[in-house]
């Protein structure tokens, strides 16, 4: 078996080495390729990368290139974690629309947008050269902003499904307040991604029994500091919402907060010089505690498991993923990606069922859906026009005036990665 991993040089990726390292027996990969055009980086990373492997005793072979069509050439799957104009770029896509009020964010609102302009075309090249070598591979996105990147890959006929951790995270926290096994833990996670719920938590599968009520009575007071929420929030709603609501459900106090401190990129790039310092050490075979900081907490794990069902290597059988809507939430368009619980194997992902949602939760998915639609559209075909609607229909923006100024801004701060512009 052969994986590929674009954006193999970002410092996320021994993570990901460390969960093949584990559960290899779950996905036994033969030949592992980093590519990443960052040279630097990929050889700091590609050699942990090793060590780590032979410390575990993995016998997988790691490869290191910065050519894609070379890297992903008969590959089984390919997995996309890359991030167009690096930290820089996220970097102006949290300050910029913090002038207007707005918040700044790198998957929602006006930076998300920013993100989506620069990445849907790389991701859909990379995807086009992944076709043109293997037409059978399985396309991983874990890319952000993830449900725009999915369904741009989707449309183009690629066979791809998107990857989130937030689900994995709370089945991994709720198994530990539950004082149950993660495997246990089966959620009723929907909506997309990043604007998700979890409207039950059930035990043993998707019939078992739903301790949400339970679990929010005897730990709501952990499950909202997780959150960054009021408990009184969570329980007027009865669900969970993901860490993302935040910016839609506390916009104004977020943005206070955001002006006062220093950006996540901010964090995260001194986090990163830190840890490509460690990573050069040859005495280091393992990944570092830091790492735990830089986010990304059980997408190893998440990505395995998808993988191993993709390619009909067992795999849990439902996961929650991101994929082609098809009437699981009927008022969407059925070709919107939706981020739900799915049986997956090797001929993809299939939703669950969902049961109808309350109007507070399906109106504000209609919404971004509407979004994200005005913004796959600008992203492939550009133009500062389509730039500005789907601006103005998104709603954290909303109103004219900023919708123009978000627009000018956006261009201003992105005009090296859009062709068009």
């Amino acid at each position: 078996m052969k994986l590929a991993v674009v954006g193999g040089g970002s410092t996320y990726t021994p993570e990901l080495i460390d969960g093949f390292a584990r559960l290899r027996d779950t996905l036994p990969i033969e030949e592992l390729v980093l590519v990443d055009p960052a040279a630097d980086r990929l050889e700091l990373v590609g050699g942990l990368a090793r060590r780590i492997f032979a410390k575990q005793g993995h016998p997988g072979r790691i490869v290191t290139t910065s050519d894609v069509d070379a890297g992903v050439a008969d590959a089984d799957a390919v997995l996309l974690q890359l991030r167009v104009g690096g930290q820089a770029a996220r970097q102006q896509d949290e300050t910029w629309p913090l002038e207007c009020g707005c918040v700044g964010q790198e998957t929602t609102g006006a930076g998300g947008l920013a993100k989506a302009l620069r990445t849907v075309p790389v991701v859909l090249d990379i995807a086009e050269r992944v076709r043109r070598t293997n037409p059978n591979a399985w396309i991983i996105d874990f890319t952000n902003p993830v449900g725009i990147v999915t369904r741009a890959l989707l449309q183009a006929g690629h066979k791809a499904v998107g990857l989130c951790n937030v689900a994995i995270g709370f089945q991994r926290k709720f198994a530990r307040l539950l004082d149950v096994a993660p495997g246990e833990v089966h959620l009723d996670h929907v909506g997309l991604n990043h604007l998700t719920w979890e409207t039950g938590v059930r035990i043993g599968g998707p019939d078992g029994d739903d301790v949400l009520p339970k679990l929010l009575e005897q730990h709501g007071d952990a499950v909202a500091e997780d959150l960054h929420m009021p408990r009184e929030l969570v329980d007027r709603l009865g669900v969970v919402p993901s860490y993302y609501l935040r910016y839609y459900y506390q916009h104004d106090a977020v943005v206070e907060e955001l002006r006062t401190k220093p950006s996540r990129a901010a964090e995260v790039a001194a986090m990163e010089r830190e840890l490509l310092a460690m990573y050069g050490d040859p005495a280091l075979d393992e990944k570092p505690e830091l790492l735990a900081g830089r986010g990304g907490a059980f997408y190893s794990e998440a990505a395995v498991d998808l993988a191993a069902s993709l390619l009909g290597n067992g795999g849990s059988p439902y996961q929650v993923v991101n994929t082609v809507n098809n009437g699981t939430l009927p008022f969407l368009p059925d070709d919107a990606v939706v981020e739900v619980q799915a049986a997956v194997d090797g001929s993809g992902a299939k939703p669950l069922a969902v049961p109808a949602l309350d109007p507070l939760y399906s109106g504000l998915i209609a919404n971004v859906t509407a979004y994200e639609d005005l913004a796959l559209d600008a992203a492939l075909r550009g133009g500062r026009d389509r730039v500005f609607k789907a601006l103005l229909a998104h709603p954290l923006v909303g109103q004219y005036a900023y919708a123009e100024r978000l627009t000018d801004s956006l261009l201003a701060h992105n005009r090296e990665h859009l062709a068009w512009a």
